[in-house]
């Protein structure tokens, strides 16, 4: 699937008279502040013509009054300490048994040792979530943190999906606040709001066989926010749903940061099939994918559904490629999401779009984009802004093997401002 097709810098004003009467009247009510409600999501996913032109350039429109032209970034590491996990979802091509050779587990040492190294090269965060090691006791958790706070203090540890949430307080039989309360004692700063996929149940159904059913995921993440630990929030699309889901999952998302103010950002993240087992399966009835429209559809509507409550609209790189992301830049997205140094769970559904991309290559994309470039914090306070100057140049952590994330930079058409 060739999702990497040309995003126009720019929309003519002459196509925004045009299109369908119903799509302009849903455009204009979001340029105007009001609320586009479920149904006026699902029309947007289907604009065609100048009615998708249209859709576009208000995305871009809102982007550039919420957040100007200014484009974050992270510096982090992401830590996957077992790839070890029972639980059975579908999609997932990480999880392996304990007898499989390609089996992991991180001492703690080692946990140690990965945040310490990603501090020395610049980070201010950790990423920290693995599988539901059947041997792992709840206690682990809270000594992950502890382990990494005594030698890091500083550092800020975004961990623990609801599903890990879910996972430890069973373990501990304790309640989920109880559960976080411990963790941020320890020093968690904030959790990943993964582990989403579609808050529906027919599609949870096929998906997990509804492990973590919607309610104790809201419920986890709504307990996170009361606790004063933000997260962020994902969806994860183009398999067995369709864009009444889609909208219906943001819609929620959007309710629950009305009652809880606790999301830091939306991150959509497309579903990549070539070694999960959902598709590998059932490839007659499970989508390869998204097509390259619902992609930019995606982050579009999202920063229109969201707009005045999400404000910050994250595109995966892992997922989609360097290129394809910076072209998200003029649909809505105004962050790219972490450095990683180390990315697992992508990688082991097919996806071939590497590990790490440095702060430098980050800037380097950015202002191709005719955007300025921004490093921040976890929960997006401007930390660096590269207005006049570049980042240290570093090496990647992990070897490369293939292309440079930039490599599309030189040959690539210009920005036309």
């Amino acid at each position: 699937m060739n999702i990497i097709n040309r995003v126009n810098c720019e929309f003519s004003p002459n196509k925004l008279k045009s299109g369908s009467g119903r799509i302009r009247e849903i455009l204009d009510k979001a340029l105007n502040g009001e609320e586009i409600d479920v149904n006026e999501g699902v029309h947007l996913f289907g604009a065609i013509g100048d009615d998708r032109d249209r859709l576009f350039s208000v995305a871009n429109d809102l982007r550039k009054k919420a957040n100007g032209d200014k484009v974050s970034f992270v510096v982090n590491r992401n830590i996957n300490f077992t790839n070890i996990c029972y639980m059975g979802c579908k999609f997932c091509g990480f999880a392996k048994r304990m007898e499989d050779k390609k089996a992991k587990w991180l001492d703690l040492d080692k946990i140690v040792l990965l945040a310490q190294e990603a501090w020395d090269r610049g980070a201010t965060e950790v990423c920290i979530q693995g599988g539901l090691h059947p041997r792992l006791e709840g206690g682990h958790y809270k000594s992950i943190i502890e382990s990494i706070k005594m030698q890091l203090p500083d550092i800020h540890i975004h961990a623990f999906s609801p599903f890990e949430i879910w996972y430890g307080a069973s373990k501990r039989k304790i309640s989920y606040e109880d559960f976080l309360l411990e963790l941020k004692e320890a020093g968690l700063g904030s959790i990943p709001g993964t582990a989403a996929e579609i808050l529906d149940v027919e599609v949870r159904q096929k998906l997990t066989k509804n492990k973590l059913s919607s309610e104790k995921w809201i419920e986890i993440v709504r307990t996170a926010h009361n606790l004063g630990i933000p997260s962020t929030s994902t969806i994860m699309y183009g398999h067995v749903d369709s864009p009444h889901h889609w909208s219906a999952h943001i819609d929620l998302l959007r309710q629950i940061q009305k009652e809880t103010g606790g999301f830091t950002e939306l991150v959509p993240l497309s579903f990549v099939h070539k070694e999960s087992p959902l598709f590998i399966e059932n490839p007659h009835t499970v989508r390869p994918g998204p097509t390259s429209d619902e992609v930019k559809k995606m982050h579009a509507v999202a920063r229109i559904m969201l707009n005045g409550w999400i404000d910050n609209i994250q595109v995966s790189w892992t997922k989609l490629g360097a290129e394809v992301a910076q072209k998200m830049l003029n649909l809505g997205v105004n962050d790219l999401g972490g450095t990683l140094m180390n990315e697992s769970i992508s990688r082991a559904a097919g996806s071939s779009n590497g590990q790490e991309i440095t702060s430098k290559e980050f800037v380097e994309i950015i202002r191709h984009a005719g955007k300025i470039p921004v490093r921040r914090n976890t929960v997006y306070q401007t930390l660096e802004e590269y207005t006049n100057h570049d980042p240290i140049k570093v090496k990647p952590l992990v070897p490369r093997r293939g292309r440079k994330p930039t490599f599309f930079l030189k040959n690539n058409y210009s920005h036309e401002s």
